[in-house]
């Protein structure tokens, strides 16, 4: 039986901790799962526990901790990606796929042709339901650190802020690809809506340092390209 993995925020410390709210409703509510029953929890600073349901009651979970293992399965290439906004299911899609593909960092970012528009109250509520589907992809994946997701910026003030020692835009009318590149160890990522980029959003991000790669012939969705740039940059200089 394939053993379950929970996130939690709190410090695992000591031999029995009591579960958070969030992740004992998961546990109890969710997963139904009953005293004696082994997991594996983790709180994003890259180790893993083994861990046994102690007690429960119909909404609290006491959890006996095993010895911390580091599985050592974090990307040596750091990746930050920088994405437009997208409609529909297809921002939260490569949320999903690029954490399974050890994106360290994600932006979202609204650009000229983003269709995207969301005031105050109902972008915060977008920041908490991606944060939800990061960590359920790291416990999916087997990964013990969160992607980091920062706040959705305005392109103009994100290209100065971006660093790395590789930054690509994605443009495929360009014919530079990711073997014309050197070996980065830090690696930034810029993928545009689904109208793509501007001129003059690609020639403000050149001024700032990114260098435009083509992924091939094809036109690829903002869905795809950046998870085949992921998958291709993490063969070239990662661990896939």
């Amino acid at each position: 039986m394939r053993i379950p993995r929970i996130y939690t925020p709190q410090a695992l410390e000591g031999d029995e901790v009591e579960l958070d709210p969030a992740a004992a409703h998961h546990v109890l509510k969710v997963l139904r799962m009953d005293a004696g029953r082994a997991l594996i929890v983790f709180n994003g600073d890259g180790r893993e526990f083994p861990a046994e349901i102690l007690q429960r009651d119909r909404h609290n979970a006491r959890i006996r901790l095993g010895e911390p293992v580091t599985p050592g399965n974090e990307s040596p290439l750091h990746t930050h990606l920088g994405i437009a906004l997208s409609r529909g299911e297809r921002f939260e899609f490569v949320l999903q796929k690029a954490t399974e593909l050890g994106a360290s960092a994600i932006t979202p970012l609204f650009t000229e042709r983003c269709e995207v528009k969301l005031n105050a109250e109902r972008l915060e509520k977008k920041r908490q339901s991606w944060e939800k589907i990061l960590i359920a992809a790291c416990e999916q994946c087997g990964r013990n650190v969160l992607p980091v997701l920062h706040t959705p910026a305005a392109l103009k003030d994100w290209l100065p802020e971006a660093d790395g020692d590789l930054k690509c835009v994605l443009h495929h009318r360009d014919t530079r690809s990711l073997d014309d590149v050197d070996r980065p160890s830090r690696c930034t990522l810029l993928i545009g809506p689904e109208g793509g980029l501007s001129d003059d959003e690609i020639q403000s991000a050149q001024q700032h340092g990114f260098q435009a790669l083509t992924l091939g012939p094809r036109v690829l969705r903002t869905e795809t390209a950046p998870l085949v740039a992921l998958s291709l940059l993490q063969y070239k200089f990662g661990d896939i």
